[in-house]
């Protein structure tokens, strides 16, 4: 605020007795109009997301979150540390180890810093084996398994930090082809850290493996039949929860038969036993109550102390592609989970609401691919957040395998008045909060209406929002803002506000956006752009 002088004129009285001049008034000051809050001078993230140019491995300096998929984030010390699955642009990983990881202080610069495993631990072999002698009829043994490492999952345990990762055989059951077998099982380990600083893992061995059910042939002729599975759960994307009151549970599965909660026993981190098909887990979530191949995985459960709610998360459909994003909700552990609109996703309904979906700003190629992800909380102020891969979409001009590019995104979650998350419309930057009021909506806006479309990129339409509270342009209609909850209610469906980082923009510049839902459960995101 500018500083204001008051000059004051003081009159000194006469030696001869006169009476003194009067003293005068002052002049008021005026009251200073007041001015719009300036965009705070902000130097956001710049790199690219088209990082070809840095993709190699004597790039990987430069990576920041370039080559990110299925990634699982964990506090430790000063640092973020984000562990993932091996996949990277053109394979640069490979002879690399295994688990990638890198850690960050802010959540937007991040240090490629290694992998997390050398090589297969032992028992994997072993226990593989050991299973084949002992089916009917017995199977030969492997003797050089080929091995995916796939989705591993931190999580910080009372002084330890466990990992659970996911070792899928990559060989069919039986003969060469799998035109004529389902591949083999996938196996769930754990290891533990003192600290994530050190990288120094300890194994812990077997938590659970893909086991058959005997409903299904492990073998058969012609193609492949999608409606059927081999396994009753596969093994794989582990994620980790522990109630309240103390009870620790795995959640893991994808594709056969669904996702499954799995009591395990808090000192050692593991199921007490697997005898029965029983041991393995309640079944949590299905896409379908018949069909055992169905799209959905990379499940994580976190509970929220606020509206005494677990969140079940999962990736729907393909992961080149469709790949998007729900969520669903339970007062128990092991369900029901009910989805916005009531349909019980443990008997086989869709989860809704949806958070992601393909998109696309202007000035931008759009982003696919865009689910598994990884939920966590700020633990000094308790920001919600979510991290997942995202993929350019095929084709995109000028670059080779354009939709093998996968970049990690950071973005806030926020919470609805009805206790739903929705996922900022633009990636996380640290950009400086400001005082939104109602003049600050006031502009061309674009907005994307996410409506459910397999494989199809929603675009934005171009809206502008006016002081006398009406919506034109693509959309019609009138909006309001709650400054209290920081909620813009647009054509009334409730909106989430946050300053941003314009990501699409030519010179990308600071921006406010907001994150709302229908009462369907579509995600509906704003921008502003001018």
């Amino acid at each position: 605020m500018l500083a204001t002088t008051f000059m004051v004129s003081v009159t000194i009285s006469s030696c001869s007795g006169e009476d003194p001049a009067p003293t005068p008034t002052p002049t008021p000051t005026p009251t200073p109009t007041p001015t719009p809050t300036p965009t705070p001078t902000f130097s956001g993230p710049t790199y690219l997301d088209n990082y070809t140019s840095i993709a190699s491995w004597s790039s990987n300096s430069q990576w920041n979150l370039a080559n990110v998929h299925d990634p699982t984030v964990e506090k430790c010390g000063d640092y973020y540390y984000m562990y993932q699955t091996d996949a990277s642009y053109g394979n640069a990983h490979d002879g690399h180890g295994h688990f990638p990881y890198r850690r960050s202080k802010d959540l937007v610069k991040w240090e490629y810093m290694g992998s997390a495993m050398t090589q297969a631990p032992a028992w994997v072999k072993d226990s593989l084996n050991n299973k084949r002698a002992r089916m009917v009829p017995a199977l030969p043994a492997i003797a050089n398994p080929r091995y995916g490492y796939w989705a591993p999952y931190i999580k910080k345990v009372g002084s330890k930090y466990r990992m659970y990762y996911s070792i899928v055989v990559d060989e069919p059951i039986t003969g060469t082809s799998f035109d004529t077998s389902w591949s083999e099982r996938a196996f769930i380990g754990l290891a533990e850290s003192d600290d994530l600083a050190t990288n120094v893992w300890v194994d812990k061995g077997m938590v659970v493996c893909s086991e058959p059910d005997g409903l299904k042939p492990y073998s058969f002729t012609g193609n492949r039949n999608w409606e059927n599975a081999y396994f009753k759960f596969n093994a794989i994307d582990p994620t980790f929860t522990v109630t309240p009151e103390g009870e620790h549970y795995l959640i893991y599965g994808s594709w056969h038969s669904g996702i499954a909660a799995l009591k395990l026993n808090p000192t050692t981190g593991k199921p007490d036993r697997l005898k029965t098909l029983a041991d393995y887990g309640t079944r949590i979530a299905t896409r379908s109550a018949t069909s055992r191949w169905q799209a959905s995985e990379g499940p994580e459960i976190m509970y929220n102390p606020d509206t005494q709610y677990y969140y079940l998360f999962l990736a729907y459909d393909g992961l080149d592609v469709p790949y998007n994003t729900r969520v669903c909700r339970s007062r128990d552990i092991t369900g029901p989970y009910l989805g916005i609109n009531g349909a019980n996703v443990t008997n086989g309904a869709n989860a809704w609401p949806m958070l992601t979906h393909p998109y696309g700003f202007n000035n931008h190629t759009g982003w696919v691919g865009f689910a598994h992800c990884s939920v966590f909380q700020n633990p000094d102020t308790k920001q919600w957040f979510y991290a997942s891969q995202a993929r350019l979409p095929k084709d995109v001009p000028g670059i080779n395998a354009s939709n093998a590019l996968m970049m990690g995104h950071v973005r806030a979650i926020k919470w609805t008045e009805d206790g739903w998350p929705v996922v900022d419309a633009e990636r996380y930057a640290a950009v400086p909060e400001t005082v939104i009021s109602d003049a600050t909506f006031i502009g061309t806006w674009e907005q994307i209406t996410m409506n459910y479309q397999y494989a199809v990129i929603q675009k934005s339409v171009t809206l502008y929002l006016t002081g006398d509270k009406k919506v034109s342009g693509a959309v019609t209609g009138i909006w309001s803002y709650d400054s209290t909850n920081k909620t813009l209610t647009i054509n009334g469906i409730k909106c989430k506000v946050s300053d941003a980082w314009d990501w699409e923009a030519a010179t990308r510049v600071v921006t406010v956006t907001y994150s709302g839902l229908t009462a369907a459960g579509v995600p509906v995101w704003g921008k502003k752009i001018n």
